[in-house]
């Protein structure tokens, strides 16, 4: 049956965005799960956990580069804060095998059941992603370097070698993750093979010629997954849209998994763009990818799935200091990751969501020690303007839940009234919600253009804003106006301001609204004829115009926060860019599916890290840098706040919500850093050195396992003696009277090397 849904697909990417899709119906598309459990689904549009279509915001970090259990709290809680509905990790064979008779999951930070325990406290999901190759941008891509000398083949193919290499610690990590799957309870969502392996085909992939090697590794892999109790759907990750490799829908071959993702770098993966040419073509800033023809083709009755899309890029030597994060910057995050939503992408991992460190010699040779690789939160584990940037978006799809399930009916510049600005029309075939995701028709330009958006709503066509006003897109910037969005049991019928959360309390829905500063914005509710302001702050020139069955609301945004109320109970909270950043919706329950009930509504501090009711008491917790503002709206039982575990005085206003001030944090001062001592650091080079120690092994080998055979014998690879990785030191003797020596030194990139002066070469008579 899959060849027949792929056909109707193809005809429709060929329309691209065919209006034909909107006769499209759920039923027409198979629902799958993996024969194993029916906790975990997934059909076109999105997956599903017991029933429930999920939007799957995640991002990656790396524990192995913040080795420090205590920390990795407040990563996950910074990520939580979000509005991520998940997280995804790299395991490191190399960081939990020093040897090959090692396999370490128990001592300090090799110790990974915290990561799952706090998934599961926090409430999210967990792709994990144990390779067992895994790049990174780490050495020998995640592999343990004493897997590379030669003994073990040429390793990622089905070598029994390689094989009883990686099976140890494969199994071990299999069996972790079993402990912690979403089908018992738990929060591991999918289960990723290998990394972007894309060698299925030999040739052209659509010649369909399997690599028999390939295939067979992919299905060891699979099979010792399953063995060591993983249930839930293993997924892929191809590295560009040439491999075609490990969908089901594109070839039944064999080594398919359950859902085949992609991973897209748009913008460049390191600060080198030179380097992205071959995979994007010339480097053009805010150059989109079209992914859309790539999923209904490739995979049209799995979700649209990116298992790795751009956060940002690392830094290789001789890069600029810092990093390039002015090239995946705020901007970035607004256009890009909106794009993808107007391509049908349901589930996206944004690599990375944190950095860290490059600690112990793991960095591959192309980067250094730091791996910030600007990403939303900083390798010091600050937040800023690309980490708020990325939350307006992800408080909104999971918010957002008719986005789980839409159709794509249209795209170009037809739906708006400035021949600059195209839009792509997304619909729920069910409830009929709208998405208009609009854009520069050249997303490369920026500037400002001003437009009206044709939009066909549950009262008929409209062009909006429809009283007064223009839609704005302002340097490289996208914005989602949706139609017929479900609130509770209300309904706002469009909004020319996007849509940043909402929440239910007491059967009553507050909806959040934002626009930058200065532009300004048009609503309408259903159900509703008149409305007042509460608080009128942060707005001028608010209207109210009465049409059958809906109200209109104009304003204008000025700095600041404002709070409408309307007759039929909807509560509306309009914001500007940098009040938007500092609002939060910390949720009430560690369920990743958050619903509008189960939440509360935060303005004013750094950061809320979470939320939980007792009674009439709201306990908060978050972090602040300056005097600051708390505005609450919760449910009306709540009476008091706390923060911190301290409490607050607080205030309530006319219209409900309640009012706190948080006192500035302490001023910390630094001691001078004075008296600095000094020590030598590579005695080594010193003929009074003794070498005679256990630590020091006579480089005496005359073969070796290494396909690249030396010049000259005694082999003189340091892989040989068990040293791989880090600072490799040699001491040489040369008997009688030679007056140098000539070497030849391999290291590959970024080598350092370090020789003694003449006056320091020892001889031997």
């Amino acid at each position: 049956m899959a060849h027949i849904y792929q056909l109707v697909l193809l005809l429709l990417s060929n329309l691209w965005f065919s209006t034909a899709a909107q006769n499209q119906s759920e039923t027409e598309w198979p629902l799958h799960d993996n024969g194993l459990s029916k906790v975990v689904q997934w059909d076109h549009y999105s997956f599903h956990v017991n029933g429930q279509r999920i939007f799957v915001f995640s991002g990656e970090f790396h524990y192995w580069r913040i080795p420090v259990p205590e920390l990795w709290r407040d990563v996950l809680e910074k990520v939580k804060a979000t509005g991520f509905t998940a997280f995804a990790f790299y395991s490191s064979w190399a960081y939990h095998a020093p040897n090959n008779h090692t396999v370490d999951f128990s001592t300090g930070a090799r110790d990974i059941t915290p990561i799952f325990e706090l998934a599961k406290e926090l409430g999210m999901y967990m792709i994990v992603r144990p390779g067992p190759y895994v790049n990174a941008e780490a050495s020998a891509g995640g592999f343990p370097l004493w897997l590379t000398t030669g003994e073990y083949g040429s390793l990622r193919n089905d070598d029994p070698r390689y094989t009883a290499a990686w099976t140890p610690y494969f199994a071990n990590m299999s069996q972790i993750t079993s402990k912690y799957q979403v089908t018992d309870g738990h929060n591991t969502l999918v289960y990723q093979i290998e990394n972007e392996y894309g060698q299925q085909w030999i040739g052209d992939p659509k010649d369909r010629k399997p690599n028999k090697t390939a295939v067979a590794y992919m299905e060891l892999l699979e099979a010792s997954a399953r063995e060591n109790g993983i249930t839930v759907p293993l997924t892929s990750n191809d590295p560009n849209m040439n491999s075609k490799s490990w969908g089901s829908d594109w070839s039944n071959a064999g080594g398919n998994v359950d859902v085949a993702g992609l991973d897209s770098y748009p913008s460049c993966w390191t600060c080198d763009v030179s380097q992205c040419t071959s995979t994007n073509g010339e480097y053009v800033p805010y150059k989109v990818i079209d992914y859309y023809d790539y999923f209904q083709e490739v995979q049209p009755t799995l979700p649209s799935f990116m298992p790795e899309f751009q956060g940002g890029s690392y830094n290789p030597w001789a890069g600029p200091e810092g990093g390039c994060p002015q090239d995946t910057g705020a901007e970035f995050a607004n256009l890009f990751y909106r794009w993808n939503i107007g391509q049908r992408v349901t589930a996206m991992s944004l690599y990375m969501l944190y950095g860290g460190t490059n600690w112990g010699a793991i960095a591959a040779p192309v980067t250094a020690t730091s791996y910030d690789y600007s990403a939303p939160i900083s390798e010091d584990r600050s937040i800023g303007a690309k980490y708020s940037e990325t939350k307006l978006l992800a408080l909104f799809t999971r918010t957002a839940k008719d986005l789980t399930m839409t159709e794509a009916i249209g795209n170009g510049t037809q739906y708006t009234t400035n021949t600059a600005v195209r839009a792509f029309e997304l619909r729920n075939p069910q409830t009929n919600a709208g998405f208009y995701v609009t854009f520069h028709d050249d997303t490369t330009v920026g500037g400002n253009q001003a437009f009206k958006l044709h939009v066909n709503t549950s009262v008929g066509a409209l062009t909006v804003p429809k009283n007064e006003g223009v839609i704005q897109l302002n340097g490289h910037q996208s914005k989602i106006i949706v139609t017929d969005f479900t609130l509770g049991k209300r309904t706002l019928l469009y909004s020319t301001a996007e849509v940043l959360t909402y929440a239910v309390f007491e059967d009553r829905p507050t909806l959040v609204l934002w626009v930058p500063t200065g532009e300004s914005g048009e609503f309408a509710i259903k159900g509703a004829k008149s409305g007042k302001v509460e608080n009128g702050d942060g707005c001028s020139g608010i209207k109210f115009k009465s049409e059958k069955n809906y109200l209109v609301v104009n304003f204008s945004q000025a700095k600041g926060l404002s709070v409408l109320r309307l007759d039929n109970g909807v509560r509306v909270v309009l914001l500007d860019k940098a009040a938007a950043y500092r609002f939060w919706a910390p949720a009430l329950t560690n369920d990743p599916v958050v619903q509008e009930t189960e939440t509360v509504l935060v303005h004013g501090p750094y950061l809320v890290r979470s939320a939980s009711v007792s009674k009439s008491t709201l306990a908060l917790r978050g972090d602040s840098v300056e005097k600051t503002t708390l505005e609450i709206f919760a449910p009306h039982s709540v009476r008091e706040i706390t923060w911190n575990g301290k409490q607050v005085k607080t205030s309530q206003t006319s219209y409900g919500s309640l009012k706190a001030t948080l006192a500035a944090p302490p001023t910390i001062k630094l001691p001078a850093l004075t008296s600095w001592r000094s020590n030598d650091s590579l005695p080594e080079r010193l003929p009074s050195y003794d070498d005679s120690g256990p630590a020091w092994i006579e480089a005496n080998h005359m073969t070796t396992s290494n396909p690249s055979k030396p010049a000259t014998l005694p082999v003189l690879y340091a892989d040989e003696y068990g040293f791989h990785n880090g600072v490799r030191l040699w001491r040489g003797y040369f008997n009688g009277s030679a007056s140098g020596v000539y070497l030849n030194i391999q290291g590959g990139s970024a080598l350092y090397v370090t020789l003694p002066i003449p006056s320091q070469l020892s001889h031997r008579n």
